[in-house]
């Protein structure tokens, strides 16, 4: 009887980890392209701008951003003439999180530094459920707009 119940247990372990490891294929994949932080005018703040493409079949929450070069990273969302602090941002399955002038963006308070045009920031995109992605982030003239 003990036999049997070992391997019976086993059994079930084994089943479960195939189980979970068949999920962890599935989901969110992300990729992050397009990132940059124009030239700040400002001593105190800039502004930074991002895609992050989402290929999987699972939606995932950008919750955070980091940076070596800021104190403090939030996150804001433009409607009409208002800018609107949030907690999070929603990256659709297969679909996109647009970071751009003009609506969604970064903003970088408190600069260890004002970073100037050809310089690199790191900055790190924190998710829900995916891994962080660590970008090196070109800083690019003030009035840069990227072609579409």
């Amino acid at each position: 009887m003990t036999r049997r119940r070992s391997a019976l247990a086993a059994a079930v372990t084994l089943t479960t980890g195939l189980a979970l490891g068949g999920c962890s294929g599935s989901g969110a994949e992300l990729k992050a392209e397009g990132a940059y932080v124009p030239q700040p005018v400002m001593a105190d703040m800039a502004s930074g701008y991002v895609v992050v493409r989402n290929t999987g079949d699972t939606a995932d929450k950008l919750t955070s951003v980091t940076s070596d070069f800021a104190g403090d990273v939030t996150m804001h969302r433009t409607v009409g003439n208002t800018m609107r602090q949030v907690s999070s941002l929603k990256v659709p399955a297969g679909g996109e999180l647009r970071l751009a002038r003009g609506g969604t963006h970064l903003m970088f308070m408190k600069l260890e530094h004002k970073p100037a045009k050809g310089e690199k920031v790191s900055v790190v995109l924190h998710f829900a459920a995916s891994d962080p992605i660590t970008l090196e982030v070109p800083v690019v003239a003030t009035n840069y707009t990227p072609d579409k």
